[in-house]
């Protein structure tokens, strides 16, 4: 059972949100305010803080630096590009727009919970063994966590596998280890098992005599005996053929290489990297993979993150390729605009670090802004990220991706729904707000206002003096 603190000044929200996580087996404590929290409670005890953006006194974002290393959860009724952003830099671990719906914030308590749960929890490594790694950019929790292992497995002699979806950085990591390791003023091998036709991966891996077949027109050394005192990363090693990996299993086992027609074979002192983006022990199972060799070349695993479970280092990655290629294409310095943060840390990000790359790229080619590149330049699926205008105050505001009418509530009764919260804020709030400012702190436009009015049989009540006088 998940131990979650809910901070929200706004009674019906904090309770409504502490029946639906009860509900869902978590153990819930409440504040309505920033002091209140830390009087009352011992942050560090939580496994999530989940609290309002905007609370009386401290701002809720003040509890990111006094919670330590439990994730904080934004809530805002605003939904301001600019205020989402600004607590995802202040080390927000997400944000998450009011009115929300039961599902998507459930979906959200999960991610973050499920993340903070994957690491050693208040076991921080000392600050020299999860320092950054040359050409690796991410200071999060899972990124510090890779550090630490890659800084502990590169100075020894085992075989590492490296698991991670395409585009993760899966070099990378082989990289890092071989420039950790004694072995790093020897060559490091990298061989893309994918990349080669099965009819000449043995060749090329392990070399052939001459006349051992049609085309060998003179004796060649193969690239593990290319690697002889050094490091062999084998990428996509899920690809390689079972008569390949009978091979390279002698190669672990006996250390030793017989090249293809050759009667004789030759002894070599190579470190083994592999890598992966396939699950190798379905593979095995299915009589793909040989099982000994998944064996000897699992000893130790390191795993990539994707994309999109990495947070904050989505902005710095994308900060840094727009600098580079700002750089490269001799342009002035380019940002963000709030827009493009915005759709850059919504968007899920398939093809990982790889496309992120390219994405940045491209926009730094198509803008024809001096200073800023928009989210129009970074030709990504944006169907998540939906913005809309408020004409009166020429806010942008970021709006759920859901809209309530597609929701039917399967909540019990005694829940606050979506619909419930929207019609009670706006009976509470009416008399005392215009219609500007209910529209914003609900986290819509006017127009939508007017249409859930209409959809719900609220009628808008003509203006009083005071609503007129704000």
């Amino acid at each position: 059972m998940s131990k979650i603190l809910i901070v929200e000044d706004e009674v019906i929200i904090r309770t409504a949100l502490r029946k639906l996580l009860t509900r869902n087996k978590h153990d819930i404590k409440e504040a309505g305010s920033v002091n209140e929290a830390i009087t009352k409670f011992k942050l560090d005890n939580f496994d999530l803080i989940i609290s309002d953006l905007r609370l009386p006194g401290a701002p809720g974002t003040d509890l990111i630096k006094l919670a330590d290393d439990v994730p904080v959860l934004i809530m805002t009724s605003y939904a301001s590009l600019r205020s989402a952003v600004d607590s995802m830099r202040m080390g927000a671990v997400d944000y998450i727009a009011k009115p929300f719906d039961h599902d998507e914030m459930l979906a959200a308590v999960k991610r973050v919970i499920g993340k903070a749960n994957a690491l050693p929890k208040h076991t921080p490594q000392p600050k020299d063994n999860d320092s950054p790694i040359e050409g690796m950019i991410g200071s999060s929790s899972i990124m510090k966590s890779l550090y630490a292992k890659i800084h502990k497995v590169a100075p020894t002699n085992a075989t590492v596998l490296v698991n991670g979806e395409t585009g993760t950085g899966k070099e990378l990591v082989a990289q890092a280890i071989h420039r950790e390791s004694p072995r790093r003023d020897s060559s490091l091998i990298s061989v893309n098992c994918a990349a080669i036709p099965e009819t000449l991966i043995e060749a090329e891996l392990f070399g052939h005599e001459k006349g051992a077949f049609t085309g060998a027109a003179s004796m060649r050394e193969g690239l593990v005996a290319a690697a002889d005192g050094g490091t062999l990363f084998l990428d996509e090693i899920g690809e390689l053929p079972l008569e390949a990996q009978a091979r390279l299993l002698r190669v672990l086992q006996e250390g030793e290489v017989r090249p293809i027609g050759s009667v004789e074979s030759k002894k070599v002192d190579v470190r083994l990297i592999a890598a992966t983006h396939r699950d190798l022990g379905k593979l095995v199972r299915e009589n793909r993979f040989r099982e000994d060799l998944y064996f000897r070349i699992n000893v130790v695993q390191l795993k990539l993150p994707p994309l999109r479970e990495r947070g904050k280092d989505i902005l710095a990655l994308a900060e840094t390729f727009v600098k580079r290629f700002c750089a490269e294409m001799r342009k002035p310095p380019l940002s963000l605009t709030p827009e493009a943060i915005q759709a850059i840390t919504t968007y899920n990000w398939p093809g990982n670090i790889r496309e992120l790359e390219n994405a940045m790229q491209r926009s730094v080619i198509l803008c024809e802004d001096e200073s800023e590149i928009d989210h129009t330049q970074l030709s990504i699926d944006l169907d998540l990220v939906k913005v809309t205008d408020d004409a009166d105050s020429g806010e942008k505001t970021l709006l759920s991706p859901k809209e309530p009418a597609a929701m039917a509530s399967n909540e019990p009764n005694e829940d606050l729904s979506l619909e419930d919260y929207f019609q009670r804020f706006v009976l509470e709030h009416q008399d005392s707000m215009s219609e500007t400012e209910l529209a914003r702190k609900l986290g819509v436009s006017r127009k939508c206002l007017w249409e859930r009015r209409q959809r719900l049989g609220i009628p808008r009540k003509r203006p009083t003096q005071s609503a007129n006088s704000k």
